[in-house]
Parts: structure tokens; sequence; C-alpha cells
């Protein structure tokens, strides 16, 4: 056999395993490791007298179609109105974004408004030193929060080990409004719940997450996953615990299209590799639990592309071997059908289970395409909004 089939029989083997372990080896890890060894299950108890101060923090861009139905819900959580503020920072809108939240005034919201575009994180660091809140709730303008959402996150703060809480996001239909976190979704928030019970939570729902004000370190204004880069700075230089709520519900609407959800994705990528440059220390195994699972869940996630690659390559170059003619006969047809199953009606149950794969593969193309962006396009903290469902004309009620 000669050295250039051993190195490539490697490369295929190596490959596999890691992609394996990724995305099937790491789930089923963690799903025991969270029950032999998980702590972080149960709330503290404490009464209305122990509520802390919060502030709902929302950045916003143009968000005139959901921002009036945004405050609405954030002014009908059940949390003693003495007890949080809502507070809209308006980051360059040219629409009536802000004209909308003006008229919500008298009911306490407050406005920060920025007449320079400059991005989400300028946007956050801007009204930071502004909020009153001892907490800090961080949400998006086309985000709704269960009635009690609020309690639910800040129970876990009457530990002061804890520092940052992430809830649970539900997709909904834009249409319809039901429900519809597929497979994919259902997987993530597993992932969340066990990687929660270690303490060990390696990042948040940007829709949905809660965090002490004084962990927050100011952000570089070309940072694209806030919810990403908040919550590990706080652990990394504060050794505090990240956890997940599953019972503290904010829904969101899901991507109208394929193109709007891998657009936003090559960005969720782009943003990973973005922030390995100033997250790189929480790998250290003197970190605990979350080294793992921020190596496991994210960094080898970031790889993953590049995995498949060299698996794809090293088979070709062994292809006049049966057995990895056999291998490559396999990765093409599940690529091919994972790309033609992404654009099948989503009604169709019986084809349901290839979304999962479609999902998998416009995941790692998305994840790829995103890295030459981070290689060679200059980021930037403003966002591109996901195109949502028009509403009808806003008034304040």
């Amino acid at each position: 056999m000669s050295v250039t089939a051993v190195t490539c029989m490697i490369a295929f083997w190596v490959s596999a395993v890691v992609v394996g372990y990724t995305w099937v080896g790491y789930p089923l890890i963690l799903a025991l490791f969270s029950r032999w060894f998980g702590r972080w299950t149960r709330a503290p108890r404490g009464g209305e007298v122990s509520l802390p101060g919060v502030s709902l923090l929302i950045a916003a861009h143009n968000e005139e179609a959901v921002i009036g139905q945004r405050l609405r819900n954030a002014l009908n959580l059940d949390y003693p109105a003495d007890k949080i503020e809502i507070v809209v920072v308006a980051d360059g809108c040219t629409d009536e974004t802000t004209t909308i939240v003006n008229r919500f005034a008298r009911q306490g919201v407050r406005l920060i408004e920025r007449e320079q575009r400059r991005g989400k994180a300028s946007a956050i660091n801007a009204a930071w030193d502004e909020l009153h809140g001892d907490i800090v709730l961080l949400s998006d303008a086309n985000t709704e929060m269960e009635q009690d959402a609020v309690r639910k996150l800040v129970r876990w703060f009457r530990n002061p080990k804890v520092g940052v809480v992430c809830g649970r996001l539900q997709l909904t239909d834009p249409a319809s409004g039901n429900n519809v976190d597929s497979l994919y979704w259902k997987y993530e928030t597993h992932l969340k719940q066990w990687e929660g019970r270690l303490g060990a939570l390696p990042g948040a729902n940007g829709g949905i997450y809660a965090i002490r004000k004084e962990l927050f370190r100011s952000l570089p204004e070309n940072t694209l996953l806030d919810d990403l880069v908040i919550p590990m700075t706080a652990r990394l230089h504060n050794t505090c615990v990240l956890v997940y709520d599953a019972e503290a519900v904010a829904h969101e609407e899901a991507a109208p299209d394929v193109a709007a959800e891998f657009r936003r994705r090559a960005r969720i990528g782009a943003g990973g590799y973005q922030c390995l440059g100033r997250l790189w220390p929480i790998l250290d195994p003197r970190q605990g639990w979350i080294a793992w699972t921020f190596m496991s869940h994210k960094l080898l996630r970031w790889l993953c592309p590049f995995f498949l690659l060299l698996l794809l390559v090293s088979n070709l170059l062994l292809v006049n071997r049966p057995f990895y003619l056999m291998t490559l006969l396999v990765l093409s047809a599940g690529t091919l059908t994972g790309l033609v199953a992404g654009f099948l009606p989503g009604r169709w149950r019986i084809l349901r289970p290839l979304r999962l794969l479609s999902m998998f593969v416009a995941m790692n193309l998305a994840i790829f395409v995103g890295f030459w962006h981070w290689l060679f396009q200059p980021q930037q903290g403003t966002w591109q909004r996901t195109p949502r469902m028009a509403e009808s004309e806003v008034t304040c009620s």
C-alpha cells in the first residue's frame, strides 16, 4: 500500500470521526454527562420582595412592521412595573420605527435614538450605561416573550454564581403563527438543556437571554454574534455560571424562505470565525465543562465544512477501492438529497426526515461561505434584516 493511500485513509477516517463526533457522538456523551454530573436543574426560590430590577433592551433598525407588537408584548409581561424598564435603542432608523416607539413613551418605554447606523454591538454599548436594572434582558424586535418569561429568567440570579440565563426560543410560521420547530431546532434545544445542567452553556439565544449588568464588557463595534460574545466574555472574565431555562419561552418567526435562512447562517458562520480570536482562552481545560462544550458545540461545527471537504477529497483519491467507491456513492447521494430536500414543501410529512439532512448540508455550506466572508470581507456590525411578514398599521393601544 502506497504512502499516498495510507495518508488518504487516515484523512478520511479522521474526518469521518470528527464529523460523527460533532453531530452524533457529542450529543450522546453530553446527555450522559448532564445526567451524571449536572447540578443546575432547579432555580432558587424567592418571593416578590427579592425580585431584581430588570432592563429589557431591544436594539432595532427599521423595524416598523413589528416594533409596535413587540412593545405591546413587553408591556404585558408579568413583572412589577416599578421593577422593569423597557428601552429601545434605534440604530440609524430611516422608517417609522422611532415614531412608533415614541407613541409608547407615556407607558414608560424609553427610546435611545442614534442617527447614524453603526450596528447592533455599537447600539448595545451606547445604551448599556443608561440602563437602570441590575439584570439586563436582551431581546430582538421580532421576538415575543410569554408573560412569565422574565420571572422565570431572573429567579436564577438569586444564586450569586449565576451570571447569564438563556431562555428557550420557539420558531413560528410567519403566515399562521403556529409552532414550526424542526427536528434540527429540537436537537439544538436538547443540547442547550444538557449543557445548561452542567452550567456550561456556550452562548445564548439572541431573542431571550439575561445577564447581570456588571458582567458586561464593551463589544468591538464589528461584533456579529453578540449573543455568543457577551455570555462567553462574562464567563471568561468572571467564572460565572451560564444556565438554560426551558420554561422561559419566547417566540420568533422562522426565516420565510431558504435563501433568507442561508444568508442568516452564513452570517452566523462569519461571526463564529470572528469571535475565535477573542474567545479562544475559553478552550483552556481549566475553564471546566465550558471548555469542552464550546469546543464541541461551536469550534468543531465551524471546522466541520473543512473536514467534510477533506473527507470528500480523500474519498475521491481512494475511489479505485470498492469500499471507498461505496462511501463516495453514499456521500454523493446524501449531499444531492439534502440539496433537493431543502426546496421541497415542509408540509409533506413523509419528506420531513429528509429536511434534517437538508439542514445539515445547507448549514455546512453556509458556514463555509461564512468563512470566506470573514476572511476576505471587512466585518461590520450592521446587520441585514431578515424579511418579515408585513403587519397592519401599528397603533398604540
